[in-house]
């Protein structure tokens, strides 16, 4: 998924969610974190994400416009905010036709 011509932002934020040993997700915290996603998409900074089908975990990619507002929208998810979750953030260069592949196409 290469970035629009228009829309030149080759840096994404991954949030790569695991379960905490001994933690679950109920209901009600898995349908406050999809209202958090939500809130996300409707702010523009969701690119998109999901659970991992081979690991009690998943990912998360936003935009931001720096590591520390990353780090803050991961901090605020409810999964990661009730202790159930941690996480780790990776920033993402994206390699694509539109910036010749981060220039060395």
């Amino acid at each position: 998924m290469c970035p629009s011509k228009t829309k030149e932002k080759f840096t994404k934020f991954v949030i790569l969610l695991s379960l905490n040993p001994g933690r679950s997700l109920d209901e009600a915290l898995i349908r406050r974190h999809v209202g958090y996603l939500r809130e996300l998409d409707q702010a523009g900074q969701l690119v998109m994400c999901g659970p991992f089908t081979d690991y009690k975990g998943g990912m998360i990619i936003v935009e931001a416009d720096s590591l520390e507002e990353a780090r803050r929208i991961a901090e605020r998810d409810p999964f990661v905010h009730s202790g159930a979750e941690n996480y780790e953030l990776r920033t993402w260069a994206i390699s694509c036709e539109a910036n010749n592949h981060l220039g060395m196409g």
